[in-house]
């Protein structure tokens, strides 16, 4: 029963964010960058694709460690928040230092450790906090920080120091809730700007 339910919090930590990555192509055309929302989406879907492929080299135990799949898994993740920072901002410096940002978390994850990868996604996702807050000014995106960062960092803390698997259930969902946040502030800013 307990493997169902992991199993269930990871399959829609893929298909949501590939949802709605699909049904962001063509839409919200008041957002200039707007081609760069759907690969967001479907880059976070991907991400936990490859959670999901590096989890069955572990029997779907949660273990901190480093390997190509957990690599593509960062690199998706960094990815798909990089896309999401810059479809909202015109300025060729901030997509540009954001993108660079991302390509140093990618190779850092290799060149150093998981740690060092962990700290630009960090920067990454202080970029998204500031273009997206300046661009919308919707109070409901407080729940990204608040689920994309805050409970999945908790949850995920959690589970590294107790080892109870409890916590990995939580963490999908949290996450999830976090890009569902991200589709409703652009719905809702369809209204506004239009």
């Amino acid at each position: 029963m307990f493997f169902s339910i992991l199993l269930l919090a990871h399959f829609q930590a893929v298909i949501i964010p590939i949802l709605l990555g699909i049904r962001s192509i063509n839409k919200f055309k008041h957002i200039n960058k707007k081609k760069f929302i759907p690969f967001g989406f479907i880059f976070l879907g991907l991400s936990s694709i490859f959670e999901m492929i590096d989890h069955t080299q572990t029997s779907w135990i949660y273990v901190d460690h480093s390997s190509l799949f957990n690599w593509l898994f960062y690199s998706f993740l960094s990815l798909g928040l990089t896309c999401l920072s810059i479809s909202v901002t015109e300025n060729k410096f901030i997509q540009t230092t954001n993108f660079c940002i991302s390509l140093c978390s990618i190779i850092s994850y290799f060149l150093f450790n998981k740690t060092t990868a962990l700290l630009f996604q960090v920067i990454i996702s202080i970029f998204l906090i500031i273009n997206w807050q300046r661009v919308f000014k919707d109070w409901l995106f407080i729940f990204y920080p608040l689920f994309g960062i805050f409970f999945t960092t908790f949850f995920g803390t959690r589970l590294s120091i107790s080892g109870d698997q409890f916590w990995h259930v939580l963490i999908g969902p949290s996450g999830t809730i976090s890009v569902l946040t991200f589709y409703l502030v652009l719905k809702r800013s369809n209204k506004k700007f239009n």
